[in-house]
């Protein structure tokens, strides 16, 4: 029969002789450690680093140990969850087998590709917002490129604004009481300003009456 917790005591003190400065028991019951993990110098100084918290269970090692990210420095959030991947990939294959220093092996290896891919990372985006500010030059220079897609959110957004300009100036019209004559509209004409030609006095035997010939103009 497995005595675990003979073998959880002599694995703890082999972690402390091999971390002594990173080490550090939180809990004796249940036993809780943790041990910072930091990757080797990277460009311009710069490490990363990982402090890992480890629970031992009751049957540790038959069962993986419980396990998380206590604090980090200058991971990204994506570097924090491949780091619980690997830690639970690497527990399922050493069940059995005490395995505090084989899961951060894993994590310091892991660590230093991190490190070294920091650079990679950088470059990249520095390529991407020099390609974001090329295209943008180019809008500015030749202006927006047209697409069936623009150009008919442009012709919607067109077609909403004569709508409202034509029922604004209607409504001014209306306000202002100007008559507005349409195609469709009737026009009245007021008969009183005109006389009937039956009441006009103009006689043919008036002396003075002279109609107007037109005609060719002897000289």
């Amino acid at each position: 029969m497995t005595d675990h917790a003979e073998e959880q005591r002599n694995e703890l003190e082999a972690i402390e002789s091999i971390y002594p400065d990173s080490f550090t028991v939180l809990s004796e019951n249940p036993t809780v450690f943790t041990i910072t993990v930091t990757s080797d110098i990277g460009e311009h100084g710069k490490t990363v680093e990982a402090t890992l918290k480890f629970n031992y269970t009751e049957k540790y090692p038959d069962e993986p140990p419980l396990f998380e990210i206590y604090s980090q420095e200058n991971l990204e959030d994506r570097d924090v969850e491949e780091l619980l991947l690997l830690l639970e990939k690497e527990a399922e294959a050493n069940l059995g087998m005490v395995m505090i220093f084989t899961l951060v092996t894993a994590v310091q290896e892991r660590l230093n590709e991190i490190v070294d891919l920091m650079k990679n990372r950088r470059e990249e985006e520095k390529r991407q917002k020099e390609k974001e500010a090329e295209e943008a030059e180019k809008v500015a220079f030749h202006g927006t490129i047209v697409t069936i897609e623009n150009f008919l959110a442009w012709k919607a957004r067109f077609d909403l604004d004569m709508a409202e300009l034509r029922r604004k100036r209607q409504k001014e019209e209306e306000q202002s009481g100007k008559p507005k004559v349409t195609a469709g509209n009737s026009v009245e004409v007021d008969e009183s300003l005109f006389q009937e030609i039956e009441d006009l006095d103009l006689e043919e035997d008036d002396p003075d009456f002279a109609p107007l010939e037109i005609g060719s103009d002897d000289d």
